[in-house]
Order: C-alpha cells, then structure tokens, then sequence
C-alpha cells in the first residue's frame, strides 16, 4: 500500500508544480502583478490543461521508478524532454484557444524554471519516498543469497542510501560462519528458502552466489510473485561495466571492450 501511495502523492505533487513553474515565469516576465495586456487566467488555464498531457509523456520516460536515482543526468534528460513537448503543447494549446501569440522568451523561461522546479522537487522527494518506504517494516523486503564481498557491499550500500530495496535476511548456499551482515542475520543455507520467503513477506530476491542454484531460485520466485534480480557477479563480471542491452527484441547483457569508439557515445551494441 505504501509504494502506491508515494507513487500517487508524487504523480499528484508533479502535476501541481508543472503549471506553477508557469505561474513563476508569468510573474518573472510581466512582474510581480496581474497584467491587464496579458491576462493571467487564461495563461495559467492552458497550463493546467496541458500538465495532464505532459506528465503522461514525463511517465512514459520511466523517471517515476522508485528504485531509480533521481541525481543522474538520464532523470535530467527525462525531465527536460517532457518540458519541451509539454512546451510545446501549452504555446499549440494557448495560441488556438486565445487566437494570438505572446513573447517567445515567456515560453522559454516557462520551460527552464518549470524543469529546475521539478528537478529539485524530485531530489527532494527521492528522500521523504526512500524514508517512508525504507521504516521498518519495509514495504519491499528482500531477500539476499550468498555471503560474498559483493554482497557485503551491496547490503551496506542499500542500507545506507535507503534503498526502497530493504535487505531483512541472508542466506548462504554453503553455510557461512557470519552471523550477521551490516546488521542483516544470516539464517543459514538454502534449505530455509520457502521458510524465509514466507515468514518474512519476502519481495525481492537478490542473488550474489551460487549459480548452479539459480533455476530453483527463480521457479521459488516465480511460484510466489517474488521479483528475481542477478547480481553480476555471479557470473563473474566483476568491473561494473556490464549494460543490458536488446538484441533482436531479446534481453542481453553486454560488456564492451575498454577503448575510446562509438560505444562511449551510447552508439552501437
């Protein structure tokens, strides 16, 4: 229940700053009044129309994944190209229905300031969803396979950034003498696995380990509606420079080779 609610409270906060970016240009172009020349009800009119348009466009770019950073550049592409065509939308909307055209510059200040408004909300907003859905219980509690380096690293990592991906418990395929991981217990081997999926509600399954166990694991997941992720380690890519990719309409993962081509650019597989 809890994810859903953020998801809704962050579409609804998104849809209410998009036409106050337009409000603020408004008032940074004309000042700090109601202009008689240049009517403000209808401005802010059209920008309300069109803030529907323009955040589907803003959900079809993925941004609103709640496992998903929003300081990288693609969460600043995304939302930069949802501005332009909602930009677009209101200076179409607003010409047809009050039959003239205003300044140029307003359009432009409407799309920069609405942009770094929604920039900082969504950075703002990454933390308040991560603590809500991070507090114990976690709304998505997972489960961790294998006691490596690598998963160390990633149970402290989640952890620490508050990962909506919360680790409650570890389990080793060989046994491990650990008793705890960064404060996550190690419940033993993989004979608990329906156990622990059960008693503790378990979400995602992250394997670190144990390959020859990975078709067990993912039919485990698959018969519970459990989502299935494969560190890639496990297959022995160790250099964080592996991309999913598509091959002919199928999933692939690509390791390209370290030199200077148009790979760099993201051109090519």
């Amino acid at each position: 229940m809890r994810p859903r609610l953020v998801v809704l409270a962050w579409l609804l906060t998104d849809l209410l700053l998009f036409p106050a970016g337009y409000a603020l240009a408004y008032f940074v172009r004309v000042g700090w009044i109601f202009s008689t020349d240049f009517p403000f009800a209808p401005y802010i009119g059209v920008a309300a129309a069109v803030a529907p348009l323009w955040l589907a466009v803003l959900v079809s770019t993925g941004i609103f994944r709640l496992t998903k950073p929003q300081q990288g550049l693609p969460n600043l592409l995304a939302l930069l190209y949802a501005g332009i065509v909602g930009n677009a939308l209101f200076a179409l909307t607003y010409y047809f229905l009050n039959g003239l055209f205003f300044s140029r510059l307003l359009l432009v200040e409407a799309l920069l300031l609405s942009t770094i408004l929604l920039r900082a909300w969504h950075l703002i907003f990454e933390r308040i969803g991560r603590g809500i859905l991070a507090r114990n219980p976690p709304a998505f509690p997972t489960l961790i396979v294998g006691v490596t380096r690598e998963s160390g690293r990633l149970v402290a990592l989640l952890r620490h950034t508050k990962n909506p991906l919360q680790p409650v418990a570890i389990l080793d395929g060989k046994g491990s003498p650990e008793k705890e991981v960064e404060g996550v217990p190690v419940l033993g081997k993989l004979d608990k696995l329906e156990d622990t999926l059960r008693a503790y509600g378990i979400t995602h399954l992250v394997q670190c380990s144990d390959i020859e166990q990975s078709l067990n694991l993912l039919s485990a997941c698959r018969a519970r509606g459990i989502t299935y992720v494969l560190l890639p380690s496990v297959l022995g890519i160790v250099e964080r420079d592996e991309r999913t990719d598509s091959l002919e309409g199928c999933v692939v993962t690509v390791v390209a080779p370290p030199k200077k081509s148009w790979r760099s650019l993201g051109i090519g597989i």
